[in-house]
């Protein structure tokens, strides 16, 4: 893109002091540094207009900074209340821009135009935001502007941010912190826990069966003849982790012996 040669008639955030030769894009200098007088056609006629009033217009500048010094030293870290309807998330449903800045600063006493607040996107969130507000190409203060979904929400915010901490607290934070709040409550004023009940009375052993019965190394056992058993050569039962070897049958009773192995 073609460029155009200005000369600055006064600083320019990023560009150059006032005086300076600077080549710009054509657009940025026909809508902006031309039409809002910041600079001129660097054409021959132009550079010699300029160093004929040159002394004038460094005078006329050193008088501006002096007046915007002045505003600044009673408008650092104003403060301004912006509402607007936000969802749980904190989010607006709209946004604040640069007009809604000015115009509070103006409502607030100060003379501020629109062109003069710094923002890089539109506010979009509840909180405290800190903007720069440009009152001279070489003078500019920082001002807070305090979102809040209602009057007494922003002075809410304002009062937390003044003892430094987050100043805002979502839906969600707030009931956590009632939860937590009322726990610790409860907990407080909690009657102590009963003692743990006595440990039961051992129970007694169960009924022993046949298979229980014990002599010395051997137990003695019947099992029902129903069980299906085979012949005694084929019968191994194993009892409690004890090999059982088939003794003898009768009156429908199997007899079997269970020996304690190693």
């Amino acid at each position: 893109m073609a460029q155009l040669q200005v000369i600055l008639l006064e600083r320019v955030e990023n560009l150059g002091q006032m005086g300076d030769v600077v080549k710009v894009k054509q657009g940025y200098a026909r809508n902006f540094l031309l039409p809002e007088k910041k600079a001129l056609r660097a054409t021959k006629e132009n550079v010699t207009y300029f160093e004929s009033r040159r002394a004038q217009l460094e005078a006329d500048n050193l008088t501006k900074k002096g007046e915007a010094e002045a505003v600044a030293g009673k408008m650092d870290k104003a403060r301004i209340v912006i509402v607007r309807q936000a969802g749980e998330s904190g989010q607006l449903y709209g946004s604040v821009g640069a007009r809604d800045i000015s115009d509070g600063l103006t409502a607030g006493g100060y003379k501020v135009e629109k062109r003069q607040v710094v923002i890089d996107r539109p506010i979009k969130m509840i909180g405290i935001h800190t903007v720069r507000v440009v009152l001279h190409p070489e003078v500019s203060v920082n001002v807070h502007v305090n979102v809040g979904q209602s009057e007494d929400e922003a002075k809410l915010q304002a009062e937390r941010f003044d003892r430094g901490e987050s100043p805002v607290v979502l839906k969600t934070e707030a009931e956590a912190a009632e939860v937590a709040a009322a726990a610790a409550a409860k907990a407080f004023t909690a009657e102590p826990a009963p003692a743990p009940a006595a440990e039961a009375e051992e129970k007694p052993a169960k009924g022993k069966t046949d298979l229980d019965r014990l002599q010395g190394d051997w137990m003695l056992a019947s099992l029902a003849e129903g069980l299906g058993a085979g012949r005694a050569a084929d019968l191994m039962l194993l009892v409690e982790g004890r090999n059982c070897r088939f003794l003898g049958r009768g009156r429908g009773i199997l007899t079997v012996d269970a020996r304690s192995e190693p």
